[in-house]
């Protein structure tokens, strides 16, 4: 499984070194375990020489998508998204530029179009809701760039590669596993991250410049930054912790947005304790535009902090809807119409999903976003997250249960 990823990634590595272009536009998620897969990728290209035009989305939209697609010639780069929307972005490039897809969601082979490499571990029977996070997997194609290219002075980046998964929660039994773990031993040996033994597995702490950082905690301002902090240069701020860690007045930032996004989200349960919307399968509640101005990934974090609350029923599916703000940074010409979708499944929920006793998420939710024409990308088995048009909130449940119902879904196709 690493032999074919690894093959695969330096038939990747081959086509960059040989296209004519030394400008790459690269484009990631906004989460830690995003903004430590750009800033590996960022870092790595320009110590190979190439010009780097980053951008930080929520989601890989299909609007923009179709504007970055218009050019020719290019290198585009996804990371920590993609992967499951290989064949659309294959269609829209029409083999026109070099794309490189470093993402760990649940993934579409495009073998057919060598022009598109979709280096998802998916594809290669790695767990990447477990196993392996987007920051790992950048972390190993930058890793072979600098062999490649033979990059002495490239920063030693793997505990950013580690970070994201940290940042992702994918810890088995308390501990990061597969090659989540590879990469901690070897940024343990190299005195970037700290390992201590705790009762319920490990607890980490991280080396940014010069300090060290409780991982946790380096995760939640990363977080803060990229999500709350969307539509107000928080990305920005994101890549510049993760290269130097967390000084007074950045950690000051971050407190500011924090205080914001807790008086919002304080606010919304106390309306959903008064009233959630649920049937059969799922719960689920609307916040229109009150998140504004934090980033669409807002309600996936809030959906995450309350799963496990007294108010909710843990034996039921949890959904909320956001509504997408009209600009997204660094596309200001393009106008969005659009509702996010964001789902979790609570601990109950999630062990019964791992032993196959329910379907995951990521089998019905894209499925009935699919079928009212709707936009689905980063999917895992206890999160994901689609894009519909508003006014589609409750035809998209109903789709849901009529899905679970009969018991068609993603898996069985």
């Amino acid at each position: 499984m690493r032999n074919a990823l690894r093959t695969h990634m330096e038939q990747a590595i081959d086509a960059l070194i040989q296209a004519p272009g030394r400008s790459i536009t690269l484009i990631h998620h906004n989460d830690t375990d995003g903004l430590s897969s750009g800033t590996i990728l960022m870092t790595a290209f320009e110590a190979s020489g190439y010009q780097v035009d980053r951008f930080s989305l929520e989601k890989p939209y299909p609007e923009v998508l179709e504007q970055v697609f218009r050019q020719s010639g290019a290198i585009i780069v996804f990371a920590d998204f993609a992967g499951r929307i290989a064949p659309l972005i294959s269609r829209l490039n029409d083999r026109r530029n070099l794309v490189i897809i470093l993402d760990h969601h649940p993934a579409v082979d495009v073998s057919e179009d060598d022009t598109v490499f979709n280096l998802d571990p998916e594809l290669f029977g790695i767990k990447g809701d477990r196993d392996i996070s987007a920051s790992a997997t950048c972390f190993l194609f930058s890793e072979l760039l600098r062999e490649r290219q033979e990059l002495s002075q490239l920063p030693q980046l793997v505990h950013l590669g580690v970070l994201g998964a940290i940042g992702d929660g994918f810890l088995v039994d308390g501990r990061l596993s597969g090659v989540n773990r590879e990469l901690l031993l070897i940024a343990s040996e190299k005195g970037l991250i700290e390992i201590r033994q705790v009762q319920d597995g490990e607890a980490y702490s991280i080396r940014l410049g010069t300090s060290f950082y409780p991982a946790h905690a380096i995760c939640e301002a990363l977080d803060t930054v990229g999500g709350v902090g969307y539509y107000s240069d928080g990305t920005e701020k994101g890549i510049e912790i993760c290269l130097t860690g967390l000084n007074e007045e950045m950690a000051g930032y971050v407190q500011d947005l924090i205080r914001f996004k807790d008086s919002l989200f304080n606010e919304e349960i106390k309306r959903l304790k008064d009233h959630i919307n649920s049937t059969s399968h799922i719960q689920w509640f609307d916040v229109g535009s009150r998140f504004y101005p934090m980033g669409i990934k807002m309600i996936g974090v809030f959906c995450t902090l309350i799963k496990e609350e007294a108010f909710l029923d843990q034996s039921k599916y949890l959904a909320g809807f956001q509504r997408i703000p009209e600009t997204i940074g660094g596309f200001e010409s393009i106008r969005f119409d659009a509702t996010k979708i964001s789902m979790r499944a609570s601990e109950y929920l999630t062990q019964k999903i791992r032993r196959k006793e329910i379907p995951g998420l990521d089998t019905f939710l894209p499925l009935a976003t699919e079928h009212l024409g709707g936009f689905s990308d980063a999917c895992h088995s206890i999160s994901a997250a689609t894009v519909i048009k508003p006014g589609q909130e409750t035809s998209l449940i109903q789709e849901m249960e009529h899905i679970l119902t009969k018991g068609e879904t993603h898996a069985d196709r």
